[in-house]
């Protein structure tokens, strides 16, 4: 960005209008801040020039931008009309806990979550989310099923938040432009899954299930990926509800993989055919 209105120079962590950026490192404190109730409810943080400017793709309300005080790249274009905070030196330790950040780091304001239903009506193709609370692997899953053909992210509320700034950088801010809904705790929760006219698809290292190599869907046809917790996965409760169960073939004497790397592959499958 080349505007005319100067960086504001900020380097007091103590400092009101740079509070939202502060503690970024915790990830308790963070969701207890952006929790409803919390100083931040309402807000979301996002890091990095490319997350940024999907952010604003997707027509988040961008609040403020705080960078590097010795940055010397321009900001994108599509940063405008917003307070642009230069971070010095004590500011940026901080925030990050290193002596620098080249990239940028943006506040925007949240949009209220649709209804599962209401995501779930244009779709064919969703994943869903049980106990999947680690943000890496959240942001991994939602950029592969946005590159892979996944039309929507349906998330149980004991997932963690897909807007968190670690889930939407790893996802390099394709989550922004991925339609998401919680329902409630599963198994009662997919009720609204099957209402919507979609078959559950439960992926699971278990050797009985069937290959998923040898599954195969209409273009249209209306599918559900119910995916788990890294280790524990997917409840017996949950299991039972979806009765329809597939695995990955592994070699090696590999007994599971990622969830994140198993997303991806079984995304790969329920997406062949489809335009």
């Amino acid at each position: 960005m080349t505007a005319p209105d100067p960086w504001i120079p900020v380097d007091d962590p103590a400092d009101l209008r740079v509070a939202e950026f502060i503690g970024l490192r915790d990830a308790e404190l963070r969701r207890r801040r952006e929790s409803p109730g919390g100083d931040l409810a309402g807000i979301f943080v996002a890091e990095g020039d490319i997350v940024v400017e999907r952010a604003l793709r997707a027509g988040y309300q961008l609040r403020s931008v705080l960078v590097d005080a010795t940055r010397t790249k321009p900001l994108p274009d599509a940063i405008a009309n917003v307070p642009v905070f230069a971070a010095g030196p004590k500011l940026v330790l901080a925030i990050t806990g290193l002596g620098m950040h080249r990239g940028c780091i943006a506040s925007f304001t949240r949009r209220p979550v649709p209804s599962a239903a209401s995501v779930l009506a244009g779709a064919t193709r969703v994943v869903v989310l049980e106990n999947l609370n680690n943000p890496t692997n959240l942001g991994v899953i939602a950029r592969s099923a946005v590159g892979l053909g996944a039309d929507a992210l349906i998330l149980d509320p004991s997932c963690c938040d897909p807007l968190y700034r670690r889930a939407s950088r790893v996802a390099m801010g394709e989550v922004f432009g991925l339609p998401y809904a919680y329902t409630d705790r599963f198994p009662d929760g997919l009720s609204v899954v099957t209402d919507a006219g979609f078959s559950l698809l439960a992926l699971t290292p278990d050797p009985d299930a069937e290959p998923i190599d040898g599954v195969s869907f209409a273009p249209d046809e209306k599918v559900a990926l119910v995916l788990g917790s890294e280790g524990p996965g997917l409840t017996a409760e949950t299991m039972e509800r979806v009765g329809r169960r597939v695995r990955i073939p592994i070699h090696g004497g590999v007994d599971s993989l990622n969830v994140a790397a198993a997303a991806a592959i079984a995304c790969y499958v329920l997406g062949r055919g489809r335009p």
